[in-house]
């Protein structure tokens, strides 16, 4: 994978700025992102990832930057001379045609000859596995049937480059999960470049070969899932993806494989150093899940604290614990549902124990 600055992406921004009278949409973006990769901008509403994505379709004009695809610098283009599709929200399907005519549409406008209208039509009605529904109205299928629709249509035009706005927001919990997979693995079939926005880090995480954290018109950080999520950059991140306890502190002990942190529960130990500055502010992040929660007494010397536990929560796979530490810290810890019967004895007001490995912490200095 190419990494945030490299040039030799197939899809390159390069310190793309958007302003809306003295307001900064996106600030200094740049991004680089391969060919036929999956890559995901992720966010809060107002962060700025719509107004990016817009740019990148060609209905918003960058004030600043450039944007190459293959690269041509295509910033300049009016969206229909650019190589690119874009798939809404609302997927926008004509409800007045049927779907062979609804992913013909567009074709039809480039003035494609009739057979291969049919014969593109007819391959993207069996990548979408909709051959049989040619001929019903949109209201006659599924949100899910509905949004591959759209997808057919979005790819029907061979496209360089895909753009997906919240492609699953219009679905419900359990069809948008089900739906995930096959959306992903319809564009790596064609090997198409896909750009998606959403909010949801779940679908974020399960699609993107790559993520882009956004706050406030920046990226914060570019990376796979896994290192965005194990290796956060700052505690925006650490807090935005997943669920993490923040303890406060100041750095005691800084060595190339180790450092200390004292922190309102007491001293932290972390299994890499940090090269930072003896008693800088840092925190450190810890996963619920990398946590360890008992009324008895572990046979472990680092990082075991005591605490009430004041709430629980049973979420089927796994049960969280919300523990108040001794300095009033509120600590949230996940244990994993692998019996039928309830063996962990814990209960509300009990006074526990809870500890995590020195590899399960990270260092964050911002």
């Amino acid at each position: 994978m190419t990494e945030s600055g490299d040039k030799s992406g197939y899809l390159v921004t390069e310190r793309l700025v958007k302003r809306f009278d003295e307001a900064v949409a996106v600030d200094e973006v740049s991004l680089s992102i391969g060919k036929g990769e999956i890559f995901a901008l992720l966010g809060s509403s107002g962060c700025g990832k719509s107004t990016l994505l817009r740019m990148l379709a060609g209905f918003e004009k960058p004030t600043s930057g450039r944007i190459l695809l293959g690269g041509q610098d295509v910033a300049g283009l009016p969206p229909y001379e650019r190589p690119i599709n874009m798939m809404f929200q609302s997927y926008a399907l004509f409800p007045h045609l049927d779907i062979w005519e609804n992913i013909a549409f567009g074709l039809k406008r480039e003035g494609l000859q009739r057979a291969e209208i049919k014969k593109r039509v007819e391959e993207m009605l069996e990548l979408v596995q909709l051959t049989a529904f040619a001929k019903r109205k949109p209201h006659q299928l599924s949100g899910g049937q509905q949004q591959r629709v759209a997808l057919a249509r979005s790819l029907a035009k061979r496209p360089k480059l895909l753009l997906l706005d919240e492609p699953l927001g219009a679905l419900d919990k359990k069809l948008r999960e089900q739906t995930q997979f096959e959306l992903v693995n319809i564009i790596e079939t064609v090997g198409v470049t896909c750009v998606m926005v959403t909010h949801d880090q779940q679908e974020a995480m399960t699609m993107a070969n790559r993520i882009a954290i956004m706050s406030k018109g920046r990226v914060l950080q570019v990376g796979t899932p896994e290192a965005v999520y194990e290796h956060p950059a700052n505690r925006f991140v650490s807090g935005f993806i997943g669920n993490v306890n923040l303890f406060e502190g100041r750095l005691s002990l800084d060595e190339a494989n180790r450092c200390a942190v004292e922190t309102g529960i007491g001293e932290i130990q972390v299994g890499h150093g940090v090269s930072g500055t003896l008693h800088m502010p840092v925190a450190i992040a810890v996963r619920p899940e990398k946590m360890e929660i008992s009324k008895q007494r572990p046979d472990v010397s680092v990082n075991l604290f005591t605490g009430k536990v004041v709430e629980i929560a049973y979420l089927g796979s796994y049960n969280t614990y919300i523990v108040i530490a001794k300095d009033g810290t509120r600590v949230s810890i996940t244990e994993a549902n692998t019996s039928r019967e309830d063996l962990s004895q814990i209960t509300w007001e009990d006074n526990v124990f809870f500890w995590w490995s020195d590899v399960a912490g990270i260092v964050l200095r911002d």
